[in-house]
């Protein structure tokens, strides 16, 4: 065998590595571009804004009030830092707070002993508007992650908008009606507790 046909061999053999090489690069790069099925999302899935029965700021009146989260992955998602809040700028900061798979967890307005299914804001009065609110949830990098509308939307241009509001990452669409009623979290800021 003559050396230019065993370095043509070669030289191929390179050449057919490196696109191989280069070609198993670009895939991954270009499926970045694409949304993964399992990527961490955390969604509001409830809002009981008005508790049930008489608001007489009971702590048992206040704990019908909540906030739903669902982990909508198959990994448990670590909410530390994350916040939600109210359109009066009230908040409640997540500390040290892991949402299980598939789980959920209702934010209580009231006080209680925190679990892994309920969690209490420590509250002395009603945080969600009965008429007209938005609760929203960002990340520990101040991203959204999920927004729950009633009433009309005053932060919104003031458009009028009656039932539900949802926003996934800045996308917004009308769900409909969804049930109010319910129980629990912690962490507000604000005057107050």
């Amino acid at each position: 065998m003559s050396v230019s046909v065993v370095s043509a061999r070669r030289l191929a053999a390179a050449t057919l590595g490196a696109a191989a090489v280069i070609g198993a690069v670009a895939i991954p790069a270009s499926a970045a571009g694409h949304p993964r099925a399992d990527w961490p999302k955390v969604e509001i899935s409830a809002v009981q804004y008005d508790a049930p029965g008489r608001d007489d700021r009971s702590n048992r009146s206040l704990n019908k009030e909540w906030v739903e989260l669902t982990n909508t992955t198959r990994h448990a998602v670590n909410l530390d830092g994350w916040v939600l809040s109210n359109e009066d700028g009230d908040t409640y900061t997540f500390d040290h707070f892991r949402l299980a798979a598939r789980a959920t967890v209702r934010i209580h307005t009231g006080e209680g002993r925190d679990t892994r299914t309920d969690l209490f804001q420590d509250r002395h009065r009603e945080v969600w508007d009965n008429r007209s609110d938005t609760a929203t949830l960002r990340n520990d990098r101040d991203r959204l992650v999920d927004e729950e509308s009633w009433g009309h939307r005053r932060h919104h241009g003031g458009d009028r908008h009656h039932g539900w509001g949802r926003h996934h990452d800045g996308d917004r669409h009308h769900d409909g009606d969804r049930h109010h009623g319910g129980d629990r979290h912690h962490g507000w800021d604000r005057d107050g507790r």
